[in-house]
């Protein structure tokens, strides 16, 4: 049980409205870019993964066909009932419970990989949750983290507009001092329909900064660069 702190920061993309959220997870980097940079950082097959924050479960399956003993913590009931649903239908081996990152509810010395796609956001706060990293990854294990990089490619010229108050610069010199390499990826965002892409950039962004991209971001393809964190203990 967690003692007593801050509340869970809400995530409205997924929390709100989790069908949207599945168009962006199938939308977003078609090529593996991701996924095959954290098999260069930390190969798989054999491994135990947590997946901190795992949302609706999406990736769960993914790990564990690359040959990972996978589960999934996160804190919102309704995206755990979802991705134990995911997995169910599967019949994949992967797990999912409930749980914060500042509680992780996993024995300590226990993990290979812990990846966390766009859970640790903000970077000054998490801290908590990074001390629970520390504790249940095996000497030599790896954490990588997945962000948005908002100083370049046309996501991040979004993003940026949108959220002014966002410092990515004093976001990285958090992970820089927290000891941890980033590598620069780019990936894109490619959907099938025009709808598709719009209802997921009105999830992302204010309505005026939504609306105010659409009308000038043609097609049905965005770029979008990604900052991979990580970190070998």
């Amino acid at each position: 049980m967690r003692a007593a702190g801050p509340p869970v920061i809400r995530s409205p993309n997924i929390w709100d409205t989790p069908e949207v959220y599945e168009l962006e997870n199938l939308a977003s980097d078609r090529e593996g870019v991701i996924d095959d940079t954290l098999e260069r950082l930390a190969p798989l097959r054999g491994a135990v993964l947590l997946d901190v924050g795992c949302g609706s479960g999406f990736h769960l399956p993914r790990f564990a066909a690359r040959g990972a003993g996978v589960l999934g913590v996160e804190p919102h009931l309704p995206l755990v009932h979802r991705a134990a649903a995911r997995l169910r239908a599967g019949s994949s081996p992967a797990r999912v419970v409930a749980g914060e990152a500042e509680s992780l509810p996993v024995a300590t010395g226990s993990v290979d990989v812990v990846h966390a796609r766009w859970a640790y956001f903000f970077g000054p706060g998490c801290e908590p949750g990074l001390a629970e990293v520390a504790r249940v990854l095996r000497p030599g294990g790896v954490a990588c983290l997945v962000d948005n990089d908002a100083t370049r490619s046309t996501f991040g010229t979004w993003f940026s507009r949108a959220y002014p108050a966002y410092d990515p610069v004093a976001v990285q010199r958090f992970w820089d001092r927290q000891g941890f390499t980033t590598e620069a990826l780019t990936i894109r965002w490619g959907f099938e329909r025009r709808a598709d892409l719009e209802a997921v950039v009105r999830i992302e962004l204010p309505p005026a900064a939504a609306d105010a991209v659409l009308a000038e971001h043609a097609g049905l393809e965005v770029d979008y660069a990604v900052s991979l964190r990580w970190r070998r203990y």
